[in-house]
């Protein structure tokens, strides 16, 4: 009767209340994976609910595309996962620590942040035309042509000796008419064209439009400005304006754009230079901070 007693006592001091908490244990994380949704995934101990990713999928997207970003998704999240459990076994705890890389990144990131917000606020970033030309003048052996340029007006017609008759008029118009009369014309009886003179287009990118048949690319722009070329459906009226041999200065208009963002770009990287100084040397005079020396 006293063990049977003892049995019961314990039941009710030990066992009982550890089995409540087991099976609280149990209930507060069934609770918890269903807020979290349906399972997707598990690597070890670690699962992928549809919770964790429903914020992250792109909007609009159509039911099936949905399907596959999931599935590559959690493809992808199982394979790091099992990759970073293979790595913990493997490693060494010292090779484990990136306390000291990410303190770094992190504040590489404040810092960074702080510049670009500076930058936003303070830069100037109007660049005017003289300060493009100027910048030009002094650094053209930085703009140097890789390719063949020209600007050149183009026009292919039919095949058609009426045409060809009609269009070969309009070309030795005077430059101050030949423009209006081409696009007037262009529109009712061409096939394709350009008329924009003021584009740099590059050579090889009109020789794939105009069947022209050359072995010195750069011969063939010195010597030709009006140029008629004929096949069996079409005719290929063109008129070079101008033109630049690669290895020669690239055109100012080409460049604008390009020397407006390095002007831009070396006032941002000025302005950290003097955000640094200025921080640092403020600093110093509220003896914000203490350089110690250790001589031996």
């Amino acid at each position: 009767m006293v063990i049977l007693f003892l049995n019961r006592l314990i039941l009710k001091i030990v066992i009982l209340p550890i089995l409540l908490l087991l099976l609280g244990i149990t209930s507060c994380n069934t609770k918890m994976q269903q807020d979290a949704g349906t399972p997707l995934a598990r690597v070890g101990n670690d699962y992928l609910y549809e919770n964790d990713i429903k914020d992250l999928l792109p909007p609009n997207t159509a039911p099936l595309d949905s399907i596959v970003w999931v599935k590559n998704y959690t493809n992808n999240w199982v394979k790091t996962k099992v990759i970073i459990k293979k790595a913990k076994q493997n490693l060494k705890p010292e090779q484990l620590n990136f306390k000291n890389q990410l303190e770094k990144y992190r504040n590489s990131l404040i810092a960074y942040t702080y510049e670009t917000e500076l930058i936003r606020q303070q830069l100037d970033t109007v660049v005017t035309d003289a300060q493009i030309e100027s910048y030009y003048q002094e650094h053209q052996n930085e703009f140097i042509l890789v390719k063949n340029i020209v600007r050149a007006m183009y026009v292919v017609i039919d095949n058609n000796k009426k045409l060809e008759k009609h269009f070969n008029k309009l070309f030795v118009l005077p430059d101050s008419v030949l423009l209006d009369s081409l696009e007037y014309n262009c529109k009712q009886y061409s096939t394709n064209y350009f008329l924009d003179t003021a584009t740099w287009l590059p050579f090889d990118e009109l020789l794939a439009t105009i069947p022209v048949k050359t072995y010195n690319k750069e011969l063939f722009l010195k010597n030709n400005r009006f140029v008629k070329v004929k096949d069996k459906n079409n005719i290929y009226l063109i008129n070079f304006v101008d033109f630049k041999i690669k290895n020669d200065f690239s055109p100012l208009e080409l460049e604008t754009e390009n020397i407006r963002n390095i002007i831009i770009n070396n006032r941002k990287i000025e302005f950290i230079k003097s955000l640094y100084a200025k921080l640092y040397n403020d600093a110093a005079l509220k003896n914000e901070f203490e350089i110690y020396t250790h001589d031996k």
